[in-house]
């Protein structure tokens, strides 16, 4: 099993606790999705994760062994942390030459990762005179050089035009269902709806949830259906009594505990008119926002006071 697992982390900084008794596994077949506030501790973890910052506490294995015990790293695990973390000097054929040649790889495995991140025709150019996304792309092609069966990816859509966030989309997804071990944080939430089929969600250093997205979603915000009819205590009388609950909100009512074909169904064949029917469904962000709420370290002034004059 090609499997990161996360046992009992703990990284302190002086005084200060960036991660606290974190424990997950990132399993293959599917892109997990790590979520959290700024501060929350993602980037200390993957930091962790690759031997680049040492736990206070606790332990990592990448396929059952520590990064440390990796005998070719590049060959196991993948990542993109820092797109600037090349040489801007160099171009990007030779950057990915010189890691290929320190892990044994070879010289025709640049130029398929080249290609495969749209990069082929920029290869002789040097690192320092390119855009962030197309040094996101550099990143993605020295993660997958060693063609590992993980893959971890901070920010990946940083800096990409629409193009690149739908390429670096369709790439993960078809990473994972090669049975690959995709692991990507990332703070947008639309991205991450499309992308991820698992959620670590982790806030002032500790697991607040470890599930699937459709779990995540569903469980907790609410969903509602949204019904306006000028025979409201009827409905309401109606629905209640098919099992639906059913809560009088102004000029409308929240139905819960049942679909709007039902609702709709129910009131047809009664006679009740519907002047509105509309599901209103729990989108991701809803769903993080409310979980994470108790987690932001910064929160936004309510109101900002006038200038004093």
């Amino acid at each position: 099993m090609t499997t990161i697992e996360v046992q009992d982390l703990t990284k302190a900084y002086g005084a200060t606790t960036a991660v606290s008794g974190l424990s997950f596994t990132v399993q293959p077949g599917r892109v997990t999705g790590f979520l959290g506030p700024n501060g929350a501790g993602k980037s200390t973890t993957m930091r962790m994760i690759l031997n680049l910052d040492h736990p206070t506490n606790g332990s990592i294995r990448i396929n059952g062994r520590p990064y440390t015990q990796l005998g070719a790293p590049l060959r196991e695990i993948g990542a993109l942390l820092d797109a600037k973390a090349a040489h801007g000097g160099r171009t990007a054929r030779n950057h990915l030459l010189c890691l290929a040649q320190s892990n044994g790889i070879s010289v025709d495995r640049v130029g398929q990762v080249l290609d495969q991140v749209g990069l082929a025709s920029v290869a002789e150019r040097r690192i320092g005179g390119f855009s962030l996304g197309m040094g996101q792309r550099l990143g993605i092609a020295a993660a997958m050089l060693g063609d590992p069966p993980v893959l971890m990816f901070d920010e990946p859509v940083n800096g990409l035009d629409p193009e690149g966030i739908m390429w670096i989309r369709g790439f993960m997804r078809a990473m994972a269902a090669e049975g690959r071990t995709v692991f990507v944080s990332s703070h947008l939430m639309s991205e991450m709806a499309l992308t991820a089929d698992h959620l670590i969600v982790i806030g002032k250093g500790r697991l607040i949830k470890d599930t699937s997205m459709t779990e995540f979603v569903s469980g907790d915000t609410e969903s509602y259906v949204r019904v306006r009819s000028p025979e409201l205590s009827e409905l309401v009388s109606l629905l209640t009594h098919h099992g639906a609950d059913v809560s009088p909100v102004d000029d409308h009512l929240r139905v819960r505990k049942m679909p709007a074909a039902v609702i709709g169904d129910l009131a047809a064949g009664r006679g009740i008119p519907l002047h509105e029917l509309f599901a209103q469904e729990t989108s991701l962000e809803a769903a993080y926002m409310a979980m994470t709420k108790d987690s932001v370290e910064y929160h936004l002034a309510t109101s900002i006071a006038p200038e004093q004059k």
